[in-house]
């Protein structure tokens, strides 16, 4: 998860993958997410979620939650790399959307990704930088499906840069096969 408000302008992260770095734009994010945190967290109350934090995360949800409210565990680095299949979220609070797009890039799948926000510009900016499939703005990435995409029933899914990337139907699964049939011609 990513927390970014409007008025935090892009400017060069200090040191995106350092947890206690910050920026001048660090203040107005903070602030989502000292609010958005632990509403969060009491949507999860009761349904057996895990949260797997950074420090500033831990931090808020720790001064805003009773204890033993949510099982809330040290984030590590090998956590951001991984999908669960279970009710874990791993959380972290960036500076600013340069730092959000470049802990997507480094740790996500390359699937699909959204940016939810009120700022074009900064949508424009996410949608161009972030490195996936299938990027959104203010929707949900469950969108990610080929029926969805008017594909037929999705049969597959593929990250890869080459070929096809994304959802896939029976098409984009479809190789080809070349076949030449000459008298001796060649290639000048």
């Amino acid at each position: 998860m990513e927390f970014l408000t409007p008025e935090a302008s892009p400017g060069p992260p200090s040191s995106p993958w350092d947890p206690r770095a910050t920026s001048p734009h660090a203040a107005p994010i903070r602030a989502v997410a000292e609010t958005f945190l632990p509403q969060l967290a009491a949507q999860f109350t009761g349904k057996q979620v895990e949260l797997r934090a950074d420090a500033a995360s831990r931090a808020i949800l720790q001064a805003r939650l009773a204890p033993n409210t949510l099982p809330l565990k040290a984030v590590t680095d090998q956590d951001y790399f991984t999908e669960y299949n279970d009710y874990i979220l791993n959380v972290r609070v960036v500076d600013d959307l340069p730092a959000a797009i470049d802990h997507i890039n480094h740790y996500g799948s390359g699937h699909s990704d959204s940016i939810v926000t009120s700022d074009e510009a900064k949508a424009q900016q996410f949608m161009a930088a972030v490195d996936s499939a299938t990027v959104y703005w203010n929707a949900s990435t469950r969108f990610t499906d080929g029926g969805e995409f008017g594909m037929g029933a999705e049969i597959g899914i593929s990250t890869d840069k080459i070929g096809a990337r994304g959802p896939m139907g029976l098409e984009e699964l479809t190789t080809y096969k070349w076949q030449g049939f000459g008298t001796g011609q060649v290639r000048g």
